[in-house]
């Protein structure tokens, strides 16, 4: 069974991926298999070099990050070369991981763009995290982000409306830890019954 996790930046598809995946899940993580694809070696990093120009690869001999994304966020058209270098990539890496998941297995694909790439037809259901603007900045603020380029991850994404028209299933993400597990058990036994009755 098919299960697409969404959500804008900052609002904690990760912790929801980690609380689902210790109910039994497997995880597919788009934005950890789009990190591998372009690592240094791979055909995607000699790609993206090719591309951005060489200024892009950081002392350490990987991309620089942040370096890329100032340069494609608020650039459509830089994104758009970016996505068809790195999504073509992601989609072979991740039929690779699917080859290897059992007929049983709830797979839930974590995928950021999810609803701006119109996939959710592909899942069976589709849970979407969302969190308070404000809750969404202050985490951005601790992983370094500035508000600036915060807002322009933002402003590249879907809303919080397109993604709730998508959603099968909502987890509101403001609040404590305690109330986020609660409500992804709730979410994980609705996929089992969801899982049972498509037998």
């Amino acid at each position: 069974m098919m299960v697409g996790l969404t959500g804008g930046v900052g609002a904690g598809k990760s912790t929801v991926a980690a609380l689902l995946e210790s109910h039994g899940a497997v995880i597919i993580d788009a934005d950890a298999i789009a990190r591998e694809v372009v690592r240094a070696g791979t055909e995607g990093f000699d790609q993206v070099v090719a591309e951005f120009g060489p200024g892009i690869v950081g002392p350490d001999g990987e991309l620089d990050r942040p370096k890329l994304a100032a340069l494609v966020f608020g650039d459509d058209a830089a994104l758009q070369r970016l996505n068809g270098i790195v999504h073509p990539l992601v989609g072979q890496r991740s039929a690779e991981v699917m080859s290897k998941v059992s007929a049983d297995d709830i797979v839930v694909y974590d995928v950021p763009l999810l609803v701006e790439k119109n996939m959710q037809e592909g899942f069976q259901a589709v849970v979407v995290v969302e969190a308070d603007l404000q809750v969404r900045l202050g985490r951005l603020r601790e992983r370094g982000m500035d508000s600036d380029q915060a807002q322009a991850r933002m402003a590249a994404q879907a809303t919080d409306e397109q993604r709730r028209a998508a959603a099968t299933d909502v987890i509101e993400n403001s609040g404590s830890r305690e109330e986020l597990a609660t409500q992804a058990s709730r979410v994980w036994e609705r996929l089992v019954e969801v899982r049972a009755n498509r037998r």
